[in-house]
């Protein structure tokens, strides 16, 4: 293949967003009159969206009447937390300056939805700003389909075997792969207990963002 784009998934992957849901989630249950939750517990259940976070925390089924205005307060919470100590993981930086070097794309493909990740990325310190941003607002079917990362293709003007996607989720490497993309599984990220990277199939698998690199340097020399 010849590379020309790189695509992250963001919570778990691209940014370091747990410590803001920590922070939401939890002053959602003090407001509730309910105890506090470990951080590792809410961290692990973060890329499963705000729905997964509340019944991670309330003992409530979807149709709960209750539960509908419990996922709005969440969102509102973490609305005004939204920065307050997201980064991008370690090692990131590095790796959108070698793409920067490279002369290729990077772009992010979400289901985090725009009113959230258009504010948020501008607010990351990246080297180099992405040249496109997909979320669930620009497409009709959001990951796993394959729809958001084909389209984040076209905008970058290559082919989906021409790139290859990052993500910590299941999800995400069978969005990538309903799309003919290569992909590399984040075991770094925001891994569900019980879950194991290995049986996503993905092409790689990486423990750290510094593995990042030298994975991208053996695909572009092999071009």
């Amino acid at each position: 293949m010849t590379l020309k784009a790189v695509l992250f998934d963001l919570d778990g992957t691209l940014l370091d967003t747990a410590p803001d849901f920590v922070t939401s989630l939890n002053l959602l249950l003090v407001e509730e009159k309910k105890k506090p939750l470990d951080y590792q517990i809410i961290r692990n259940t973060v890329s499963n969206g705000a729905k997964a976070l509340v019944q991670l925390a309330f003992p409530l089924e979807e149709t709960d009447p209750e539960f509908e205005h419990l996922r709005q307060r969440l969102l509102a919470l973490y609305s005004q937390h939204l920065a307050d100590k997201t980064l991008p993981f370690p090692g990131i930086s590095e790796v959108l300056c070698f793409l920067k070097q490279q002369k290729i794309s990077w772009g992010v493909v979400t289901n985090k939805p725009f009113f959230y990740t258009e504010p948020l990325l501008k607010q990351m310190p990246f080297p180099v700003a992405p040249h496109t941003v997909v979320c669930p607002d620009h497409v009709t079917h959001r990951k796993p389909h394959p729809e958001p990362m084909l389209l984040a293709c076209k905008q970058l003007d290559c082919k989906p075997f021409e790139a290859i996607y990052l993500g910590d989720h299941r999800r995400d490497i069978e969005a990538a792969q309903n799309a003919s993309m290569k992909t590399i599984a984040c075991a770094y990220g925001y891994i569900e207990a019980g879950d194991k990277v290995s049986d996503w199939h993905a092409d790689y698998s990486v423990q750290q963002v510094k593995d990042i690199i030298p994975i991208l340097q053996k695909i572009i020399k092999a071009d």
